[in-house]
């Protein structure tokens, strides 16, 4: 670390000892009953986490969705839209049976809800009371599930899913600005369960369950990976091959989402020679001239092809396909439970 940054950092120590302290006071007084929470009539799912970004809350929102929609129950998913260009306070990206937005107005991660989960309707909107008031009027849904929805504590929910990234559980332990984290682990008391992601990328997995039980000793706990299942070509030709296509392949990859360098390691672990990574920031708006930047990295290294995130298609397939005859292709993930299933069927699927 250099000693600029030191500086910097130690400016914002008093100001992420304040948020702290915000957050701890705003907590205590939605318990205590002082705030009120707002409950809707419906059974209520939050799925969200304690650090910005890059736990792998979509995969999990768009499994459990299409689960609990599969069992025969009514869903749909709320979702803020972060980085989205729509003015309304409340968007509908999906009656479930038609896609009735795009990347730009809705936010990527809604409008790939909206993508992997058919017959499910998808709003999104900062009052998340509001849109899922919308939703129980419009669609006569009986379950609601919340993308994000931790720090919501306006809405009462039924049951609170965290998630922890095994491979960066807890962000360095500082909270914003000083470092990536929303809340004290001791927030961690409030989930109804907790979901460990990336397990099979974790370089210390027992350590970040014994750090888990040090704060939450009794918490229902589950083990998770994301298991890729094909690759995709963007475009409008479907193309699919199976993930082992890319052993011993030069790939370039390209991605904009929180946790850049788990999308690097999920390529190496098919078999891939990642010779360059192109980072955008999280919920990138790609443009031409990234995508031609992107393609000439590729012909200089001579790599086979470019490989990005579902999240990125969503902006990238706007632009067609302008990496030219190289490709750009996507990794299909879906989550695989490694251990705690009985737990999360009890509590989740079931309750």
């Amino acid at each position: 670390m250099s000693p600029a940054l030191r500086w910097v950092l130690g400016l914002l120590a008093p100001l992420s000892h304040l948020y702290g302290l915000g957050m701890l006071a705003r907590a205590r007084l939605y318990a205590a009953g002082v705030l009120a929470q707002r409950a809707l009539p419906a059974k209520v799912i939050s799925i969200g986490n304690l650090s910005v970004g890059g736990t792998g809350k979509t995969p999990v929102v768009i499994a459990l969705a299409n689960a609990l929609h599969g069992n025969g129950r009514r869903v749909g998913v709320v979702s803020r839209g972060y980085g989205r260009r729509a003015l309304e306070d409340l968007l509908e990206v999906s009656d479930g049976q038609t896609i009735r937005s795009d990347p730009e107005n809705s936010g990527d991660e809604p409008f790939l809800i909206a993508e992997r989960c058919p017959g499910i309707p998808v709003v999104v909107g900062a009052d998340r009371y509001a849109a899922g008031r919308y939703l129980l009027d419009r669609f006569e849904v009986d379950t609601i599930i919340l993308d994000d929805g931790f720090q919501h504590l306006d809405l009462k929910r039924d049951i609170d899913v965290v998630l922890l990234d095994a491979t960066a559980p807890f962000r360095n332990r500082d909270l914003l600005p000083r470092g990536r984290l929303r809340e004290r682990l001791s927030a961690l008391e409030r989930a109804s369960l907790v979901c460990v992601t990336r397990a099979g990328q974790a370089g210390d997995l027992p350590g970040v369950l014994k750090a888990i039980r040090r704060v939450a000793p009794a918490m229902p706990l589950c083990i998770t990976d994301f298991t890729p299942t094909a690759l995709e070509k963007i475009g409008p030709f479907s193309e699919s091959q199976t993930p082992d296509a890319l052993k011993g392949e030069r790939v370039v990859a390209l991605s904009g989402i929180g946790n850049p360098d788990s999308f690097r390691r999920l390529l190496e672990s098919l078999g891939a020679t990642v010779v360059d990574h192109c980072i955008f920031p999280d919920h990138h708006r790609y443009s031409l001239q990234d995508v031609r930047a992107v393609a000439k990295v590729v012909a200089n290294l001579r790599a086979d092809r470019v490989v990005t995130t579902e999240k990125d298609k969503v902006k990238l397939q706007l632009l067609g396909d302008p990496a030219g005859q190289s490709g750009m292709w996507i990794v299909r993930i879906e989550v695989t439970w490694l251990e705690g299933w009985k737990e999360w069927e009890r509590l989740v699927l079931q309750n």
